[in-house]
């Protein structure tokens, strides 16, 4: 019988449903328990690929092509699973689908209505994606009380129906504010939130309360008399340094064996958190730091959103510090202030990293940047666009091709070292941009003593079975090599490459391109480039960031901490 835990917050946005949720499943599946994770966005978008970085962090992208919401990273980083863009419902989807559908006569000339047809497809999504697991948790986005939750709400109460009580918990997570001029944790928001969901005939199991301080005896009583369950279910979750640390935390108050109790479950096996809490400990009492500036352009709206819109990157970053006793401190350079006042202002940084984006501004800045690390030998990582810009920066400072630029900026470039794919032309000219770019994971055949081949082959991320690693839909992606059994697999999400016929060129420069994408039609694309000589200057046309695990650290970011150490 299908298991399904559902979280669902109260009071306001932000207070941390993603977190929890991937560390419930972070909990479930030390138990022994095969556990999967859902996201559903009350939003109308289709998906999050046109979103702004700004507006709604940063986008995460699936092995399958998927544009997803940041949490799905979350789950990912926590569960040590590769999850699939169906595991990501919006409304957009479920509304177009439907509309599709009666476009097409498959309703065979009834009435499309609001019930049954919008709820239907809602639990149909859930049960596809729950398939072939014992628990699937299901994040729903946003807050209770706000109406575009109501279809969600009503379908995940239908489920309930269908396979009894005992097979659905319900966790909500609330906030308990401390207002200044009280100095008192105040309940009363969590007892709105309450009555908000049992209004939708939900009764919470488990509530976790989110607050600056534990929760204390006195507030427990309160929400125990108000809603009706037992105390010990009432779990503190008051805010803590590293989010590593939220499983534990909810351990020591046994989440897990009530959740597993709730669900009439048995605990399967001993959960052993020892590989876990010695990375915690390894970040809180490094044996060394280095400083870690990211210049981007998404740098100008203060710190909160900065952080969401490269959290992979920030997360990657200490990944590899828990691995090797270093603690990144991460500091973010605004591309455009490097553009006034000059490269200088990263001199003091032990590494740097250009990240993915899209767009011209902020663009000399980077390769100003990018010119600094080169020439002053400061260990530098290049993602996507930062691998691009790489290539323009030596074009022009070394290959001395002085209007060098990628056609992204300047279309009229005499020396385009960075084009759009050919298979995007067609697709921009008819305003085709949602879920059209190069999406998701693609192998790359790496050049054996290279750089990027060591760091791969030192941490087991070299593959050598395609059938095995990528899933059937995905392998029609992948272009074989006859005469190579080794490569690699990362995600991507870019329109433009390095074009290939200056390649050549940039090579004959010291340039080594050490690996590469194969093509069916026999076109071969610059996966990753690297510098001989230099300490650390490396780059990829992929995000190594979205297969980075807390456990399984990302081999190109591990490379970066020991070169700046």
């Amino acid at each position: 019988m299908e298991k399904y835990v559902v979280v669902i917050g109260g009071v306001l946005s932000g207070i941390g449903k993603g977190i929890a949720t991937a560390s419930i499943g972070r909990i479930l599946t030390e138990y022994g328990y095969k556990t999967t994770a859902i996201k559903i966005d009350p939003y109308i978008n289709y998906d999050a690929g046109t979103l702004r970085p700004t507006e709604h962090g940063e986008v995460w992208v699936t092995n399958d092509g998927g544009e997803i919401d940041q949490d799905l990273g979350s789950y990912e980083r926590f569960i040590g699973i590769d999850i699939p863009k169906s595991n990501n419902i919006t409304t957009g989807q479920i509304y177009k689908t439907i509309i599709d559908r009666e476009r097409q006569g498959e309703y065979l000339g009834k009435t499309v209505q609001f019930i049954p047809h919008i709820p239907d497809e809602i639990k149909r999504r859930i049960r596809v994606s729950a398939k072939d697991y014992d628990i699937t948790l299901i994040e729903i986005g946003g807050t209770v009380g706000d109406y575009e939750n109501i279809p969600f709400l009503f379908a995940i109460k239908g489920i309930e129906r269908e396979i009894g009580k005992e097979n659905m918990v319900y966790v909500l997570i609330t906030f308990l504010p401390i207002p200044s001029h009280i100095g008192e944790m105040k309940t009363k928001p969590t007892q709105q939130a309450i009555k908000l969901l049992q209004e939708n005939g939900i009764i919470p199991d488990i509530i976790l309360c989110r607050g600056r301080e534990p929760l204390d005896d006195v507030r427990r009583q309160k929400i125990e008399t108000y809603a009706n369950i037992k105390r010990d279910f009432v779990i503190s979750a008051p805010d803590i340094e590293l989010v590593y640390d939220v499983p534990i935390n909810f351990e020591h108050e046994n989440l897990g064996k009530k959740i597993m109790d709730k669900l009439c479950l048995p605990h399967k096996e001993k959960p052993n958190w020892t590989e876990w809490q010695t990375s915690i400990e390894r970040i809180k009492n490094p044996n060394a730091s280095v400083k870690v500036g990211i210049c981007g352009k998404y740098v100008d709206i203060g710190d909160f959103s900065l952080k969401d819109a490269y959290i992979s990157i920030n997360e990657s970053l200490l990944h590899a510090g828990a691995k090797l006793g270093i603690k990144p401190k991460i500091c973010w350079i605004d591309s455009k202030d490097v553009e006034q006042k000059g490269a200088e202002i990263i001199k003091e940084y032990d590494s740097i990293i250009i990240p993915g984006g899209f767009g011209a501004t902020g663009i000399e800045g980077k390769i100003l940047t990018i010119q600094y690390v080169r020439e002053h030998n400061i260990p530098f990582l290049g993602l996507c666009l930062g691998m691009q810009l790489a290539a323009v920066e030596y074009a022009r400072n070394v290959a001395n091709l002085k209007e060098a630029h990628s056609t992204e900026v300047d279309e009229h470039t005499p020396y385009p070292i960075c084009s759009l794919l050919p298979s995007q032309k067609k697709l921009l000219q008819d305003s085709l941009y949602g879920a059209t770019m190069r999406l998701g994971a693609y192998a790359a055949y790496l050049e054996p003593g290279t750089k990027v081949y060591d760091l791969y082959k030192q941490e087991g991320r070299i593959e050598k079975d395609m059938q095995k690693s990528l899933s059937p839909e995905r392998l029609g992606y992948m272009a074989y090599k006859e005469d190579r059994t080794e490569y690699i697999i990362e995600r991507h999400r870019h329109r433009y490459e390095v074009t290939p016929k200056y390649e050549e060129l940039l090579a004959s420069k010291g340039i080594i391109f050490s690996g590469h994408h194969y093509r069916s039609d026999g076109v071969k694309l610059a996966e990753f480039l690297e510098l001989p000589g230099h300490t650390f200057f490396v780059a990829t046309q992929s995000h190594p960031e979205f297969m980075s695990r807390f456990l399984n650290p990302a081999p190109l970011f591990l490379g970066l901490l020991k070169a700046a150490i």
